[in-house]
């Protein structure tokens, strides 16, 4: 039966997915080369960033592992970030080397081992104009745990989507290879109006009317034991965990192929999940109302999410490298 999903009420949608900063939260933050208490990592309400979004940032994933707090895919998300402010010429005083110690600073100087980092660097207080001349770029490495984005059920149950009404932006509009504060603007109107309408996600369409991503994740479809993954074409950003899900996949002996996907390709698919740091490997059950194969998780999903967790959380070895484990 294709249309008999029923959507969460808006209620529980909202208690399930509800993400909020921990209380208490950790006691510190790296700034600058240094811990410093977690409530004097404040900015001017006129700063640059406050004023025009000019944040870059990523966020990463901390796992709980038997060799200690393990990031995945450290100098991948640092080497971006540098990239990103390359990007809006915004020039980061600081090496990935330098960035990834800040991370393991503050994991360990906090005492966590599960956790969430968000390097992030800034323009700060000093210029009104758009350009930021003359404001000072910090430096900030926040980390604190993190429950599962979407809930922890939905890993087995999967979730209910939608067709965003927001296109993505268009290339040579906002640079899709930058993690700008202000392109989340798009990003938050389609988690938005998704959840204002009963469903935990939804999933955006490219400028020419072909599928681009979710909110904040890539999207995966199998058909007949084929994955297809739609292209970095502009529209959508090049995500880490996106490669790990196709690198398991190959490993697997699943064939994989990055090609464009029409909108209604998605609703006759066996399968469809959504990859991302924070989201991780995630099913989706329905689109639009209408069953994703049995609407339950598929077994090519479940094959790449439990391989995944297994290696990010150190029950299999980590043989492509993504670990990176530093003692305290």
């Amino acid at each position: 039966m294709l249309f008999r999903r029923a959507l969460l009420p808006s209620s529980k949608l909202s208690s399930r997915s509800l993400a909020l900063l921990p209380t208490p939260p950790p006691p510190y933050i790296w700034k600058e080369g240094a811990l410093i208490p977690w409530e004097s990592a404040q900015l001017h309400i006129l700063s640059h960033a406050v004023q025009f979004g000019a944040s870059l940032f990523e966020g990463i994933r901390c796992y709980d592992t038997p060799r200690g707090p393990a990031i995945v895919h450290l100098e991948g998300h640092l080497r971006r970030l540098l990239d990103s402010c390359k990007i809006y010429r915004v020039e980061c005083p600081y090496t990935v080397q330098d960035l990834s110690r800040a991370c393991f600073e503050v994991v360990h100087g906090c005492g966590l081992r599960d956790c969430y980092i968000r390097p992030t660097v800034l323009r700060g207080y000093g210029a009104i104009g758009m350009d930021g001349v003359g404001s000072p770029v910090e430096t900030f490495v926040p980390a604190f745990p993190f429950p599962p984005y979407l809930g922890g059920d939905a890993f087995e149950h999967g979730i209910d989507v939608c067709t965003s009404s927001w296109a993505r932006a268009a290339p040579n509009t906002f640079p899709g290879m930058a993690k700008m504060a202000g392109h989340y603007t798009n990003a938050s109107l389609i988690k938005m109006e998704a959840q204002a309408n009963g469903y935990a996600e939804a999933i955006a369409l490219s400028p020419d009317g072909l599928v681009s991503e979710g909110s904040g994740q890539n999207l995966f479809l199998v058909r007949d034991g084929e994955i297809v993954t739609p292209p970095i074409n502009g529209s959508n950003l090049n995500g880490l965990t996106r490669a790990c899900a196709i690198q398991l996949a190959q490993d697997a002996g699943l064939r994989v192929r990055v090609e464009p996907i029409s909108r209604e390709a998605l609703y006759v698919a066996d399968e469809l999940f959504y990859t991302g740091t924070a989201t991780e490997v995630m099913p989706i059950r329905s689109l639009d109302k209408i069953d994703i194969g049995s609407g339950t998780r598929g077994p090519v999903t479940a094959a790449v999410q439990e391989r995944y967790q297994a290696i990010v959380n150190g029950r299999e070895e980590d043989v492509h490298g993504w670990l990176s484990v530093a003692p305290p």
